[in-house]
């Protein structure tokens, strides 16, 4: 049923409640007026009816009778009329009913009044409903004139006929209803545009807005809920927007992932696999279903804890690069992989999960081991065509010099010692040569960098003497214990040291400076001497360059392949006229794929 409906029924309920009410109250007050007029007619004639009738002649009984008939002609609904005398005890009744008239005197005079002379009351007796009246002539007089009604007859005589009240009250109900219906619909029209916006923007349109009519509640009502739907429509179209776009969003991501040819999976915070694409299924063997809900599936038992610490570091903040390691297929095959580790954030900034990135290094590693084949046959090539060239010089001297020994049939002793020095040029170019060139199995054990500078600083001390140089030590208090070659060390840092007196004709000092750092010794050799430009210092470490008269440009290269064979680093920096610096790196402990044994060139 409609509010409109339901609105009309009330307004006709509420005007017929109001219409009953007022008739009941009405009828109330008539029967209350109606019992006055018959109390004030009673005590007139009881007053008239002392003044006429002598109650002491002996005809008393009959003029009371008469009396009563000629009353009752006029007013039928009196039952009784009686005279009652309680000085003599004396009681006259004009109809005889006498049980009815005690049975009211009874009732009455339970609640007479005697400070009043005349009484009117309204009793119940015989399951019949009376009016009785008693009259004094004077308050203190015993003589009392009573007469009793009959109510039902009463009432009914003077009632009024509620049969034309009661069709009236219909048609007043019907014509309410529809006056009130129409009224109502009117009022309502506004609620009724407003209930279409409201399943308009239910319905998700919020083109057309409500007509505003009126300035009263409703009009506001429209108003908000106009300015509501076009919010609503600038929201949507905002929310759309953006669902869009993360839609669009997560299809790229997906995507990404998916079509990404390096292995991605996702953690939650405790570790365990949420989500991996398909090369992850590819690269390890494992299907998403295997993977989702394990913990280091993929992880070596002995790198879980690598994995764990790393894990670590990103929930601190860190940021953590990539880094090569290996994981674990599901053949059991170990595999290199590099890694990369970022963090996944919610909206409140807290890390939910880990994005771990694997990408397969067998492939890059097989063409870096090419690429170091590659150069190292180019550096053979090299190697062997400045070999050639540098040997071919002291070969035509030789052979210039024996085809003079042969010609003149002469042994000249001044060109046996050329030939000799010769000899000892060509010795040393193919030593160093083969240094660089031939496999050598080498064998590290744990040796203090300190001592071996210590041996080399002795050894060379009288050299240094000879060049008027001061070495000049400054070494740490930690312990430099590495693995290493011992002999091989040495060879480095004899050629370091001889290069660095060499390079100071004049004389001068060299500061040897060893310091223990997180993961490494580091050894620096300082000197004073000519220095280097920046296009010579470039060159350093090519094939037979050098600066030296009597250099063959193998002493550098032979000591970059040693330190490199220690997996360590050897840098040079230099100024002219003030002198160079060579540093040294070596690590404190074996790298995980070290092995004794140099690398071929």
């Amino acid at each position: 049923m409609s509010l409109k409906y339901k609105l009309s029924i009330t307004i006709a309920g509420l005007l017929l409640l109001v219409i009953v009410v007022f008739q009941v109250l009405w009828e109330y007050n008539h029967q209350q007026r109606i019992a006055n007029l018959l109390s004030n007619a009673s005590q007139t004639l009881s007053e008239r009816m002392f003044q006429h009738i002598h109650i002491q002649a002996p005809q008393a009984d009959t003029q009371l009778s008469e009396l009563f008939r000629f009353i009752q002609a006029d007013k039928p609904y009196l039952i009784d009329l009686a005279y009652i005398d309680e000085e003599e005890g004396k009681q006259l009744l004009a109809a005889g009913e006498k049980d009815q008239v005690n049975a009211a005197l009874i009732q009455l005079n339970n609640t007479y009044n005697i400070q009043q002379s005349y009484q009117f009351r309204e009793i119940h007796t015989h399951s019949k409903e009376y009016y009785i009246s008693d009259y004094r002539q004077e308050l203190n007089s015993g003589q009392r004139m009573v007469l009793l009604y009959d109510k039902e007859k009463y009432d009914k005589l003077y009632s009024i006929d509620n049969n034309l009240f009661y069709a009236v009250l219909i048609y007043l109900v019907f014509f309410t209803s529809i006056a009130s219906y129409w009224f109502v619909s009117r009022m309502l029209r506004p609620l009724k545009d407003i209930l279409w916006k409201v399943n308009e923007v239910s319905s998700v349109r919020f083109q057309r807005p409500i007509p505003i009519t009126t300035k009263d509640e409703f009009g506001l009502l429209a108003f908000k809920i106009n300015a509501m739907s076009q919010n609503l429509s600038i929201y949507m179209n905002k929310l759309r927007h953006a669902f869009d776009e993360n839609r669009r969003m997560r299809l790229y991501m997906e995507s990404f992932i998916n079509h990404s040819s390096d292995a991605i999976y996702i953690m939650d915070v405790e570790g365990r696999v949420i989500q991996a694409n398909k090369a992850f299924e590819e690269l390890f063997g494992f299907s998403a279903a295997e993977a989702i809900g394990n913990r280091y599936r993929v992880v070596p038992e002995h790198l879980i804890k690598e994995k764990e610490e790393l894990l670590r570091l990103v929930q601190k903040g860190e940021v953590i690069k990539p880094i090569e390691t290996y994981r674990q297929t599901k053949d059991g095959e170990t595999i290199p992989v590099s890694i990369t580790i970022s963090p996944i954030r919610d909206i409140n900034n807290e890390i939910t999960g880990f994005a771990n990135i694997c990408r397969d290094m067998r492939h890059r590693h097989r063409m870096e081991e090419l690429m170091r084949r590659s150069e190292k046959l180019n550096t053979v090539g090299q190697l062997a065509a400045g070999v050639a060239h540098e040997i071919r010089n002291p070969l035509t001297t030789l052979r210039g010099f024996l085809q003079l020994q042969v010609q003149s049939k002469k042994l000249n002793l001044d060109h046996v010692r050329v030939m000799l020095s010769e000899l000892e040029r060509i010795n040393l170019i193919v030593g160093e040569f083969l240094i660089l060139s031939k496999p050598q199995a080498v064998k590290f054990k744990y040796r203090d960098i300190r001592d071996i500078i210590a041996e080399v600083s002795v050894f060379m001390s009288s050299e240094a003497l000879m060049h008027n140089v001061v070495i000049k030590e400054n070494y740490t208090n930690d312990d430099c214990s590495i693995p290493c070659e011992d002999n091989q060390l040495k060879q480095v840092f004899i050629n370091v040291l001889k290069n660095a007196i060499e390079a100071m004709p004049n004389g001068g000092q060299v500061q040897i400076a060893i310091q223990r750092l997180a993961n490494h010794v580091s050894v620096q050799v300082t000197d004073e001497g000519i220095g280097m430009d920046e296009e010579t210092l470039k060159r350093i470490g090519d094939p037979f360059f050098t600066v030296k008269e009597n250099g063959t440009g193998l002493g550098i290269m032979v000591s970059q392949k040693i330190i490199q064979s220690h997996q360590g680093l050897m840098e040079l920096s230099s100024q002219v006229n003030v002198g160079t610096t060579v540093r040294i790196l070596l690590p404190l402990s074996e790298e995980r794929n070290q092995y004794a044994e140099a690398s071929n060139l």
